[in-house]
């Protein structure tokens, strides 16, 4: 039997349509000014993007190159940072900091849960020396949110200490101006809610930021952001550009600044709503206290892997993505950032009602679809 397969991961993400024409042109040179005029281009939609007149600096990489330029190129060795720790992409900000050899106060939390502002203020407290808050905005293993405006004003009220935010799965999701949140170096990738594939990585870095290129002593070749802002002013980059995904960028952000930034917001907070909503009234348990907009996390019915239930997904057409670490096997992860209108959601609800009876829970076939129509209804 023909299944068409329907791609609901946390990144990579669909693409639209213009996005993969795009990607499908005859390569072009980048030393020319046909492709410095589109970079240019670009870099003025990221700024309008992020509200802000200050650099983006687009780099050949995962989102995880983002992170390490941030650590490499704002810090200084033995600089003592607090690390937002609440899921893996949390671990990846310890596991980055500690290998550049700053001092980690790892501020770990149960994944599924936010950071407890009393404590935060706690630590600074304690180490009022603090350099840097590393924080996801928008952590994807848990599907959690943090609220990282609070962690701007904390970090803003110390003599020298940055905030650092992971948005790779916020900025597109939500109004992410890093200015407006007291964000001083904010990291995105092009693989998900900017509906590309994998090999972006955009970092912004604010005035204060800026002050910390010239001081930073770990070493750096590749990630040299002051390398790269200078030759990137001018339309060009340090190294190779990843020349056909800046293109098809050019593409993605023209569809997003076109729906406009609130509407866009309003988009993702309706389907993440819809997906909440809808799981919940099927019966199951969502994992994170605090969710993203950019993804759903919900534990598996007790007696029923995750992973199985994943693959009965999979057979009726349905991609999700399953846990990690402890939480294989326990949870599954429905994306709903970029490319998904309102019928995806529907239809992703659908299927999931389809799995779970083939697999044996017990369940009333259309009742997580009733009430993920309602919300959209209401809502839209």
């Amino acid at each position: 039997m023909f299944i068409k397969e329907r791609l609901f991961t946390p990144g990579p993400v669909p693409l639209p349509p213009q996005v993969i024409k795009a990607l499908g042109q005859q390569i072009i040179h980048h030393r020319t000014p046909e492709f410095t005029k589109i970079f240019l281009d670009v870099r003025k939609k990221l700024q309008k993007l992020l509200k802000t007149e200050r650099d983006v600096i687009l780099l050949a990489s995962s989102g995880t190159g983002g992170m390490e330029a941030s650590v490499l190129n704002f810090f200084r060795k033995g600089d003592r940072v607090l690390i937002i720790n609440a899921g893996k992409f949390g671990q990846r900000w310890k596991e980055l900091a500690e290998t550049f050899e700053l001092k980690v106060i790892d501020y770990e939390i149960s994944w599924g849960k936010t950071y407890d502002k009393e404590k935060v203020l706690q630590i600074i407290g304690e180490f009022p020396d603090i350099k840097g808050i590393f924080v996801q905005q928008s952590e994807t293993s848990t599907t959690t949110y943090h609220d990282v405006k609070f962690l701007g004003e904390v970090s803003n009220k110390l003599e020298d200490c940055i905030l650092v935010v992971d948005g790779i799965t916020s900025v597109g999701v939500y109004e992410v101006y890093p200015e407006e949140l007291g964000i001083d170096v904010l990291i995105t990738g092009s693989q998900k809610a900017l509906m590309l594939p994998p090999g972006l990585a955009v970092v912004y870095f604010s005035e204060k930021a800026e002050k910390r290129l010239e001081k930073s002593n770990i070493p750096k070749y590749y990630f040299d952001l002051k390398k790269e802002a200078k030759k990137q002013k001018n339309g060009q980059t340090a190294y190779t550009p990843a020349i056909n995904l800046i293109i098809a960028l050019n593409e993605s952000l023209s569809l997003m600044l076109d729906e406009g930034i609130e509407n866009l917001a309003k988009r993702h907070h309706i389907l993440a709503e819809a997906t909440r909503e809808a799981v919940k009234e099927i019966g199951l348990k969502l994992l994170s206290e605090s969710p993203s907009n950019s993804a759903t996390g919900v534990y598996s019915p007790a007696g029923i892997n995750a992973d199985d239930l994943r693959k009965q997904l999979l057979k009726i057409g349905f991609r999700v993505a399953g846990g990690q670490d402890h939480l294989k096997g326990k949870i599954f992860r429905i994306a709903h950032m970029g490319y998904f209108d309102f019928n995806d959601i529907i239809q992703v609800i659908s299927g999931l009602e389809m799995a779970l009876y083939k697999i044996g829970f017990d369940i009333e076939i259309g009742k997580g679809v009733k009430k993920a129509q309602k919300i959209i209804l209401e809502n839209s």
